[in-house]
């Protein structure tokens, strides 16, 4: 496996990340609730209330790092569930029936005693369910809401005019159920909402994604790339954890900065750049060298991620209504990633944006769209190259086999187009 270079706001963040979980864990140790959640559920009111939460996905991601989810995965076949679906979530699931937690990554994590998932698919809402069924556990499901009516250009209307590329319906159903999880956290563990405290949370994250969308911007127009995706992912990821404290405002604003110094001081991530990828799909957390690989043998630098991108698009919402900002936020998020055409339309406006000469697909039992994702690229005249395989599930992946792939499409289709768009034209007529 590839060794994959850091740059020093993503270490100061990873470092930033096991402080804060030895913390975490010695909170619980001392008796304070514990939330694990699901990516799609607004952090912002457990960060408001000073609630202990931990990310379900993100802790999936560090199982999958450690090469451990094949023992929590087998830990769930034990007890007559299912190993291969979902296994974003149903690896932190379980981790939950390991006889001896602590020996997992970072000392193990805690039991929680709340659960909160969105139902965005019959399979989460089950792994929550048989969370909720453990003794101790209490699940607070919020509902997944759809429109008919999907406006165009969603990333230029949701900072300011979300009421109307979200629609009412939707925004008055997460507002409310929103005010019940305030009210259900209030009851189970004692802590007091406080709306300034609220207001301060929402404000510091649109700070952290403004400097997020200068980042993104900065990366889409530098040729070549200052950084790839495996320096960009930890740098943006890992505060994005934090959102809603000033550190993750901070940690934001450095990253934007050293990426702005590498710039500057003509620092590429592949000085030798031939073709610029986009990869669509979760992290392969188990293989994070992945992404340097292609750089190394063939200057074709992974420019795009969905975590910075997302981060750009997709969080900032501003408005006098804290509480249905932060539904607005949420309400339409798996849209923006999976549901075609808020997905598919965004990804190739983001192409565009970058330059992009070929697309690696990720593209896992719970596809979401990847079809119509595809299509579109392929219509907009973007190779695309499918991989199936889990992102936490190592043994859907063979390393050797997929590289084989990609190297012989970069060779056949990728490289010779880019080539082709970089040449001048021929004459004195336009191109």
């Amino acid at each position: 496996m590839l060794s994959v270079k850091k740059l020093a706001s993503a270490a100061e963040a990873g470092r930033h990340q096991r402080e804060w979980f030895a913390d975490l864990r010695a909170r619980v140790a001392a008796g304070e609730p514990l939330a694990v959640v699901n990516a799609d559920v607004p952090h912002e009111i457990f960060r408001a209330m000073d609630i202990p939460y931990v990310v379900s996905q993100w802790w999936a991601s560090v199982v999958a790092a450690k090469q451990r989810s094949g023992h929590y995965l087998e830990l769930l076949r034990r007890r007559g569930l299912p190993d291969y679906s979902e296994q974003y979530n149903a690896v932190t699931l379980g981790s939950a029936f390991d006889p001896d937690p602590e020996s997992g990554p970072w000392g193990g994590l805690p039991k929680p005693s709340i659960v909160v998932g969105d139902a965005s698919g019959d399979v989460t809402r089950k792994i929550f369910d048989i969370w909720g069924r453990e003794p101790g556990v209490t699940f607070y499901p919020l509902e997944s809401a759809a429109e008919n009516e999907v406006p165009a250009n969603w990333w230029e209307l949701m900072p300011h005019r979300w009421e109307e590329a979200i629609g009412p319906a939707r925004l008055d159903l997460l507002t409310a159920e929103l005010e019940g999880l305030v009210r259900f956290l209030e009851t189970t563990t004692g802590r007091r909402f406080r709306e300034s405290r609220f207001r301060e949370v929402m404000a510091l994250v649109n700070e952290q994604e403004e400097w997020n969308r200068k980042t993104r911007d900065l990366v889409a127009r530098t040729r070549p790339a200052p950084i790839s995706v495996a320096d960009g992912i930890p740098g943006v990821m890992l505060p994005q954890w934090h959102r809603g404290t000033e550190w993750a405002r901070d940690a934001a604003r450095r990253f934007h900065e050293e990426v702005r110094e590498r710039v500057d001081a003509g620092d590429a991530a592949c000085p030798g750049e031939r073709a610029r990828l986009m990869w669509i799909g979760r992290g392969l957390w188990y293989d994070m060298g992945f992404y340097q690989r292609f750089q190394d043998e063939y200057g074709a630098v992974f420019v795009w991620s969905m975590y910075l991108a997302i981060a750009a698009d997709g969080y900032l919402r501003y408005g006098d209504d804290p509480m249905r900002a932060l539904a607005a936020r949420f309400a339409a998020f798996t849209d923006q990633l999976y549901t075609p055409p808020w997905s598919s339309e965004w990804y190739v406006k983001e192409a565009r944006l970058h330059g992009i000469d070929g697309v690696v697909h990720l593209v896992s039992d719970d596809p979401r769209g990847s079809y119509f994702t595809a299509r579109a690229l392929e219509s907009a005249g973007f190779p695309v190259i499918e991989i199936e395989a889990d992102n936490v599930d190592a043994r859907t992946y063979d390393g050797d086999a997929v590289a084989g792939r990609i190297g012989r499409w970069l060779e056949d289709t990728v490289l010779p187009r880019a080539l082709t768009r970089a040449a001048p034209a021929a004459g004195p007529g336009p191109r």
